[in-house]
């Protein structure tokens, strides 16, 4: 069941020009091939007012703000708009209880009141809208009266900050909306106890741009000069989900090789005791154009994340953007998915010592390797996952307005 020429609204966690590529903008852009869409992007509080004031982010909403009639940032698909909303008060630090809750309504109805003449503006009518993982306004939907109200659920809640009021707030959202949409199993089967309309749709990667990896016109990004090979290299968010203890042991077991680290830091991971490490390398964030770059300077490509209460549902983009590049990846046994989506191309581990000879057998790579990776990655792809996405929508579209 195809869905095309439909009007889409997502509301997003993400805002749209992240530092690094995420779910929630990937699904956007693809999307926007045979739809319109509009893209509300993270609202700025009052207090990301005043410290972003300086930076190229602050400096591309600013002519937006406060403009009901110039609301509007065009991207380069001309499908796809974003609707910048005024900035809303920072309540995050409120208890939970009815202040807080009233607090969450008055952000909703500044945002809703910005989109509605954006609504007007264009003349959008029988509308999808999707929360993306956009659990703060938990009650959005109601204020905007879409045809379909859908949950796309990309990640568990762990963090302190996202759990204090999170936990409430995204359980309003999955028992009130028609259809909800996780990525990994794991967040399916518990959102199904709330919402039995729940399903799994996995990440995928933009192999296109991955296999820029593999022209051997492309030289290896300028970050990684000076380091000696060979090169294990983590691309991605330096936050809680790595196992910092495994990595300890690991490098200690492997002094002949370079450990980089590329991605934004987390503030309470940037003193951990393994970056002090003589092999260890963390270069921060580098753009999402260069990622080709970067992952052609890694040997081996690695995934060193914790096996704990939710490990099982995550499901990282990164692994399949590793694939589409050709490298070769070592994982901790996280997630046991995800060995039906990578079959034996992945060494999956489940302590340093097994990590360690993974990485060394890696090192042994074969073109012949390579191209059973790649083969797995053009198996997950954005247009894959779009279309099953777009066909989910469809049928609950089609069931819910003949009904």
């Amino acid at each position: 069941m195809e869905l095309k020429n439909r009007n889409i609204i997502i509301f997003s966690q993400m805002q749209f020009d992240g530092r690094l590529e995420s779910t929630n903008y990937t699904m956007a852009k693809h999307l926007a091939k045979h739809n319109q869409v509009y893209y509300v992007d993270r609202p700025f509080t009052w207090k990301d007012y005043i410290k972003f004031k300086d930076t190229p982010e602050f400096k591309i909403r600013k002519p937006h703000f406060f403009s009901p009639k110039n609301s509007i940032i065009q991207t380069d698909i001309p499908n796809l708009k974003i609707v910048i909303s005024p900035p809303v008060p920072s309540i995050n630090g409120l208890p939970e209880g009815k202040i807080y809750r009233a607090a969450v309504r008055f952000n909703e109805l500044i945002v809703a009141r910005r989109l509605k003449k954006v609504i007007k503006q264009f003349d959008i009518k029988d509308y999808i809208y999707i929360n993306s993982y956009n659990y703060t306004y938990p009650n959005f939907h109601k204020l905007i009266l879409p045809l379909l109200t859908v949950y796309h659920c990309v990640d568990p809640l762990i963090e302190s900050y996202q759990t204090k009021h999170g936990l409430i707030s995204e359980d309003i959202v999955v028992k009130s909306v028609d259809l909800v949409i996780c990525t990994s199993k794991e967040l399916r089967n518990n959102k199904q106890k709330l919402n039995s309309n729940s399903h799994f749709i996995p990440n995928a990667a933009n192999i296109a741009h991955s296999q820029k990896a593999l022209n051997p016109d492309l030289p290896i990004a300028d970050i990684l000069s000076g380091i000696g090979k060979p090169v294990i290299g983590y691309f991605g968010n330096i936050e809680r989900r790595i196992d910092y203890d495994l990595l300890t042991e690991v490098l200690a077991q492997n002094r002949d090789k370079s450990f980089v680290f590329i991605g934004p830091v987390d503030i309470d991971y940037v003193e951990m005791q393994v970056f002090k490490d003589p092999n260890a390398f963390v270069k921060g964030a580098v753009p999402y154009d260069q990622m080709p770059a970067v992952l052609k300077g890694f040997d081996v490509s690695i995934i060193p994340f914790k096996k704990d209460e939710v490990s099982n549902s995550i499901f990282p983009l990164k692994l399949f953007e590793y694939l589409g590049s050709g490298r070769p990846v070592v994982s901790t046994d996280f997630n046991s998915d995800l060995k039906d989506f990578t079959g034996d191309t992945v060494a999956y581990s489940e302590n340093p010592t097994e990590f360690s000879a993974a990485i060394n057998q890696a090192l042994n790579d074969t073109p012949q390797l390579q191209q059973k990776r790649l083969a797995v990655a053009a198996e997950n792809t954005w247009e894959h996952r779009i279309e099953e996405i777009e066909n989910l929508l469809a049928l609950n579209l089609d069931t819910k307005v003949n009904n």
